[in-house]
C-alpha cells in the first residue's frame, strides 16, 4: 500500500511538472511570433529596412550593391538589377548575360522572345522594367527577372517595391537639398556678418595703434582668431564651448569700441559646454544685441547670455537692456531682408531646419524695454555631430 502511494505521488509530481513546462512554452510562444502570418510581416518588414537604409544616401554603386539582394527578397525574383542612366549599378541573383538585351530592349515587360539565350543553363523567361521617378525626374531602373513568363503577380510585386524604392531615394535627395540650403544660408550669413563687423574693428584697433601698442596687438590677435573660426572651411556644426570662445573674441573687440559703456554678464553650465548646435547660430544673437540693442543706448548697457541645462535641452538666451523696439517693426525687417538685424531669420530657419519647427528662435522686445532671445537645442541629436 505505501508503495502504490509513493508511485501515485510520483505520478503526480511528474504530471505536474509536465504541465509546468507546457504552459512556460505556451506562454514563451506567445510573447513571440507566433503564426505564420505574423513571421512574415517580420521577415517583409525587416527586409524593407534593411534595404532602405543604403537607398537614404542615394543610387550610387554602394548604395546599390547593399541593397540590391534585399529588394530580390521582397520580389521573389530570380535575380535582380539596380541600374542608374550610365548603367547597371549592381546585380543579386542570376540572369546577368542578358543584361544587354534587357536595357536595350525598350520594354516594361519582356517574355521569352525577348531575351534569346544559348546557355543550356539559363532559366530566365522574363524580367519587369520599373523606372525610379522622384521629383528630379527619372533617376534609375529597377530590373526584376523571373524563371516564369512574368506574372500578374511578379509585374505588380515590382512595381510596388520600384515604387518604395523610389520614395527612399526621393528622400535621400531632400536631404541632400536641405544639406545644400544649410551649406548656402551659412555661406550668407558669413557675407552677412563680416563687412559690418571688419570694419568697426578695423576702427578700434588702429585707435591704439599709437597710444597703447600691445593693447593694439593683442585686438589684432583676437580679431585673426575670430576670423579664422568665422570663416572656416570645415563643419557646419559646432560645440556651445567653441562658439562662446569666438564670442568672447568679438565682444573683446567690442569693448574695445564702447569702453565702459559695453558690459557683459556671463552664466554657463559647465555641462551644457560639450552640446552641438550649428555653426555661427548665437554670435549673429550677439551681434544684434551689440549693433541695435547698447550702441543706440545712452550710458551703460549689459548683455547677458546664459546657458543652463534643461533636462533633453540646452536653453540658452542673449538678453539686452537697450533701447529695444516694437515687435512688428522687427517682423517687418526680417521679412523685407534689408539686412537691418544681422542673421535673425537665417538662425531660425537653420534651427528649424535642424532640430525640427519647435526650435526656433523665440523673440521677447518691446520699446525701451530690451530684448530677449531664447535658443532651446536639444543636448542629442543623431543628425548633428561637432
Amino acid at each position: 500500500m505505501c508503495q502504490v502511494s509513493t508511485v501515485l505521488a510520483v505520478t503526480a509530481a511528474v504530471v505536474a511538472f509536465a504541465a509546468g513546462v507546457i504552459a512556460l512554452l505556451r506562454l514563451r510562444a506567445r510573447r513571440g511570433i507566433a503564426t505564420s502570418v505574423q513571421r512574415a510581416t517580420y521577415e517583409v518588414l525587416r527586409t524593407a529596412g534593411l534595404a532602405a537604409e543604403p537607398l537614404r544616401a542615394g543610387l550610387t554603386e554602394a548604395a546599390a550593391t547593399k541593397s540590391v539582394r534585399h529588394l530580390r527578397r521582397l520580389i521573389g525574383a530570380s535575380g535582380l538589377a539596380l541600374a542608374a542612366p550610365s548603367g547597371v549599378l549592381a546585380w543579386d541573383g542570376t540572369g546577368e548575360h542578358h543584361r544587354d538585351q534587357i536595357l536595350s530592349s525598350g520594354k516594361a515587360v519582356l517574355d521569352a522572345s525577348d531575351l534569346s539565350c544559348d546557355r543550356l543553363d539559363c532559366l530566365i523567361r522574363g524580367a519587369v522594367l520599373v523606372p525610379l521617378q522622384t521629383d528630379s525626374g527619372r533617376v534609375g531602373t529597377l530590373i526584376a527577372l523571373s524563371d516564369e513568363p512574368p506574372a500578374p503577380g511578379l509585374v505588380q510585386a515590382a512595381v510596388e517595391t520600384g515604387r518604395w524604392a523610389a520614395t527612399q531615394l526621393a528622400l535621400a535627395e531632400l536631404d541632400s537639398s536641405r544639406d545644400r540650403l544649410a551649406r548656402a544660408e551659412l555661406r550668407a550669413l558669413r557675407a552677412q556678418i563680416s563687412p559690418h563687423f571688419i570694419y568697426n574693428a578695423l576702427s578700434a584697433i588702429a585707435s591704439f595703434v599709437r597710444t597703447d601698442p600691445k593693447r593694439a596687438r593683442e585686438l589684432i590677435l583676437e580679431f585673426a582668431e575670430f576670423t579664422r573660426y568665422s570663416l572656416r572651411a570645415h563643419g557646419e556644426y559646432t560645440t556651445l564651448a567653441e562658439e562662446l570662445r569666438s564670442i568672447d573674441r568679438y565682444l573683446t573687440i567690442e569693448r574695445a569700441r564702447f569702453g565702459e559703456r559695453l558690459q557683459v554678464r556671463l552664466q554657463v553650465a559647465p555641462e551644457v559646454l560639450p552640446v552641438s548646435l550649428p555653426f555661427l547660430c548665437l554670435q549673429p544673437l550677439v551681434e544684434n544685441a551689440v549693433r541695435h540693442g547698447l550702441s543706440r543706448k545712452p550710458g551703460v548697457g549689459t548683455i547677458s547670455i546664459v546657458a543652463i541645462d534643461s533636462g533633453a535641452e540646452c536653453h540658452i538666451t542673449v538678453e539686452d537692456d537697450g533701447v529695444g523696439m516694437e515687435p512688428q517693426a522687427l517682423l517687418d525687417a526680417e521679412e523685407s531682408g534689408d539686412g537691418q538685424h544681422v542673421g535673425l531669420s537665417n538662425v531660425d530657419e537653420r534651427l528649424r531646419s535642424v532640430f525640427g519647427e519647435e526650435y526656433g528662435l523665440v523673440v521677447e522686445t518691446g520699446p525701451g524695454a530690451g530684448t530677449k532671445i531664447l535658443v532651446r537645442i536639444p543636448k542629442f541629436h543623431p543628425a548633428v555631430r561637432s
